[in-house]
């Protein structure tokens, strides 16, 4: 009864856990590596398993750095279920196609320059093909639903509050007559944010593994977020810019426009055209209206989700609409992805605006190490963009009451729900983020507190036993 850490370990993204009961193999998350160029080449590293052995997937929501990685696993070998809520799997079936099209598109761009160069063409990392097969393993499972996933392995979901879908994961394990049960956190929202439930509390462990993205910081409140908008806004209205918002698709892009209409007049809002060009933040929306059975009762009594929710939104599908922006010098905000800038249509709109000193760019959720997002967050006076260098002269804001994760008191009040103190392993954060969480938590009374490194196996019977 093992568990090894293979993605998400001193570091945010790339999500993957390996259990190991009854010489039966699950794996919880099998996400994109984010971040610079270094990183996003470990993607086409193969994996440290053959997937082949795999016998089951868990996976807590849809979001790429835990689910991106899912069609190659499929492509290698593995045939078995992915066992999700209903929410995430309709939501994988927007992110997972939308990944492949960029992967696709970008092996076409590479090969062209290969060509010229005489060397042989490179494959996508994967294709719509490779997506739709794996999207055929799903099997949904609703929140609260305890479900046998293997021989001595069950489950059961309960809402992460983090996107729609997200899940905490509640694993029972039975090996040789031991019993072990180990929860995994998955990524934890903020209690309070809009339109989804705040995380639910489970209160018995015997092992914990915990995000950590914040663990080093603490949000502005809710009220000083919307009053820093609104003075954005403002801003932006007197110097007669546009404002550019990049943001994550699914979770984001929904809870701004929530935002926008419950603060329209506050803000007002009535003076600027509104722009959501992201088909897959389209596409997402849509997929949260449908679920309006898990929002929170405030959401539930606003009008649903969609075009209708402002009366100056625009919904910006084509290119070419998407293009025409462009000539738009002042009054719009425009949503676009991606949230960490590393493609999508915020890029085009960066290399239009970022140069303009009366225009705005917010950032509104995490910057991983080595994206243009971070860059641009640490004060870059200048970047490159399709080898072009533009001087920054728009004005950067980040928001970060906005972030869909909890931050360190968020965290460790999450995990102090839990009886008697189990020992726990941090994943899915940065190293400073981690070291300052740990010492939160041993000091709250935590039976032991690791930080997960790559491919570090723990026995949970000894780490257990050690713990208690």
């Amino acid at each position: 009864m093992k568990i090894q850490f293979l993605g998400a370990a001193g570091e945010v993204t790339g999500a993957c856990f390996l259990v190991t009961v009854n010489n039966k193999k699950l794996l919880v998350d099998c996400g994109l590596v984010q971040g610079g160029a270094d990183e996003k080449l470990r993607n086409r590293n193969r994996f440290p398993f053959d997937p082949s052995e795999i016998d089951a997937v868990i996976l807590t929501h849809a979001h790429i750095d835990h689910s991106g990685r899912l069609p190659m696993l499929a492509r290698e070998g593995f045939v078995g279920p992915v066992f999700t809520h209903p929410a995430t799997r309709d939501l994988c079936k927007v992110m997972l196609k939308d990944s492949a099209y960029l992967h696709e598109k970008e092996a076409h761009w590479l090969n062209r320059k290969r060509e010229r160069r005489h060397e042989p063409p490179i494959e996508p990392l994967y294709t719509q093909a490779d997506v739709e097969a794996v999207l055929g393993q799903f099997r949904a499972v609703d929140y609260h639903q305890k479900t046998t996933v293997l021989p001595g392995a069950a489950l059961r979901f309960s809402d992460a509050g983090h996107i729609l879908g997200a899940a905490i994961t509640e694993l029972w394990l039975e090996e040789n007559g031991a019993q072990r049960k180990v929860v995994f956190s998955g990524d934890l929202g903020q209690a309070g944010a809009p339109i989804l439930a705040d995380p639910e509390t489970v209160s018995e462990a015997d092992f914990v593994v915990l995000e950590s993205t914040y663990g080093d910081r603490l949000h502005r409140s809710r009220e000083a977020t919307l009053l820093e908008l609104k003075e954005i806004f403002a801003s932006a209205s007197a110097g007669k810019g546009n404002v550019l918002i990049p943001s994550f698709a699914v979770g984001r892009a929904q809870e701004l426009l929530y935002l926008m209409a419950r603060n329209f007049d506050e803000w007002n809002l009535d003076q600027w055209n509104v722009f959501l060009d992201s088909p897959m933040a389209i596409e997402a929306t849509e997929i949260y209206a449908r679920y309006r059975n898990l929002h929170d009762a405030e959401a539930r009594s606003m009008p649903q989700l969609g075009q209708s929710l402002l009366p100056n939104l625009v919904f910006v599908r084509s290119t070419t609409e998407s293009m025409a922006l462009n000539q738009r010098r002042s009054g719009a905000v425009i949503i676009a992805g991606s949230g960490m800038c590393t493609g999508g249509r915020i890029r085009q709109h960066l290399k239009n605006h970022v140069w303009r000193a009366g225009s705005h760019l917010i950032f509104v959720g995490f910057q991983a190490a080595g994206t243009l997002g971070r860059k641009l967050v640490d004060g870059a006076r200048s970047i490159t963009l399709w080898g072009e260098k533009i001087k920054v002269g728009v004005q950067v804001h980040t928001v970060g009451g906005l972030s869909a994760h909890a931050d360190q008191s968020g965290l460790a009040s999450w995990y102090g729900n839990f009886s008697g103190h189990p020992p726990v392993v941090l994943v899915h954060g940065e190293p400073t983020a981690q070291v300052a969480l740990r010492d939160v938590l041993l000091k709250d009374g935590a039976a032991s507190v690791t930080i997960a490194t790559r491919k570090q196996k723990i026995d949970l019977c000894r780490a257990v036993s050690a713990g208690k």
